[in-house]
């Protein structure tokens, strides 16, 4: 897909009013309702639609379908993201009012720290074909780590803090307390972060190691830069509001990882055909349909049988407090 500097230019203007309205309509702290989550969500979704029936209209088909197969899959790569953001906030005990806000600048420095991935992602797939292998052979290599931790059932109690942001407060020392919404306050005579500035920075900063491995995924659905960019910016954007609407659904998902590890999987295998087939071998060559229907398959299958485990867990749970209640019961009426 050819795109000029115009329609770069107007694309991302677009996505600055998008954020700016976005943040006027958010600037005062406050506690999100699921209410207002929800209609933001749709808000973004439905946007995000109407882009890629855009590109549909007045583009083509395939970067269409690239847009959607890529949007779904950084979406579902995202709500991953979301169990580490809870982790962050409650390491920094972010109070519930400022945590859309901590969210929003949070994902704008992810989305700065994305467009330079994906522009040197680009430059070099456009020099180096062989690159290819590198991201199929890293994306399988993802899934099976992805797969070996969901069968460890191994659970993150605590967000640590990566070397950048520890280094970071050293350097200029952090406050003891949160101040509304200031991001600098003076202590003594310096100056110094509050807690909120660390959790921003925690949580952009964060988002690098998810782009490892979604970057080189959405690069296995399409090579078009425009397409990658603003697959991820909508993906992400509406990602504050996804925080409050799922927050406490996130545990129910718990063939999550399952499912990621499938799609992950899959790209790396298409990643690995692409390559062969640039390099003159003749294999086939796995069509954006085919890719979005499974990729779309293996989400609703994933998320169904997510919920099935988790009713059936949650049943489990209640028969096992009743049998305990009934066997209290009976020993209190023994003793009598």
């Amino acid at each position: 897909m050819d795109v000029s500097w115009t329609l770069w230019a107007l694309t991302i203007f677009g996505l600055c009013a998008l954020i700016a309205v976005d943040f006027f309509i958010g600037r005062k702290p406050h506690d999100v309702s699921t209410k207002e989550a929800g209609i933001w969500t749709v808000v973004w979704i439905a946007l995000a639609a109407l882009f890629g029936l855009g590109l549909l209209v007045f583009g083509e088909s395939q970067a269409s379908g690239e847009f959607f197969a890529g949007f779904i899959t950084e979406k579902s790569l995202s709500v991953d993201n979301l169990f580490v953001f809870v982790l962050i906030m409650a390491k920094f005990s972010v109070p519930s009012h400022l945590q859309q806000r901590v969210l929003l600048v949070g994902v704008l420095i992810a989305l700065v720290l994305r467009a330079i991935f994906i522009a040197a992602g680009a430059a070099v797939i456009a020099n180096f074909s062989w690159v290819f292998y590198i991201f199929g052979a890293f994306l399988i290599y993802t899934a099976w780590k992805l797969i070996q931790e969901a069968r460890a059932d191994e659970e993150e109690d605590e967000f640590e803090e990566n070397r950048l942001l520890k280094s970071i407060e050293h350097r200029f020392g952090v406050a003891d307390k949160y101040h509304g919404t200031k991001l600098f306050i003076r202590n003594n005579g310096k100056r110094v972060l509050t807690p909120l500035m660390v959790v921003m920075l925690a949580i952009g900063t964060t988002d690098v190691l998810f782009a490892l491995d979604s970057i080189p995924a959405i690069f296995g659905l399409t090579q078009d830069p425009y397409i990658v960019f603003t697959a991820n910016a909508f993906a992400l954007m509406g990602l504050r509001q996804l925080y409050f609407l799922i927050g406490g659904l996130l545990k129910k998902l718990v063939h999550l990882s399952y499912g990621l590890s499938v799609i992950l999987g899959f790209i790396g295998v298409k990643l690995v055909l692409h390559a062969l087939h640039e390099s003159g071998v003749h294999v086939p060559e796995i069509s954006i349909p085919f890719s979005l229907t499974v990729i779309c398959g293996v989400l609703v299958i994933t998320t169904i049988t997510s919920l099935i485990a988790t009713r059936k867990q949650e049943a489990a749970e209640k028969g096992t407090e009743a049998d305990e209640q009934k066997d209290d019961s009976e020993n209190v009426g023994a003793e009598k």
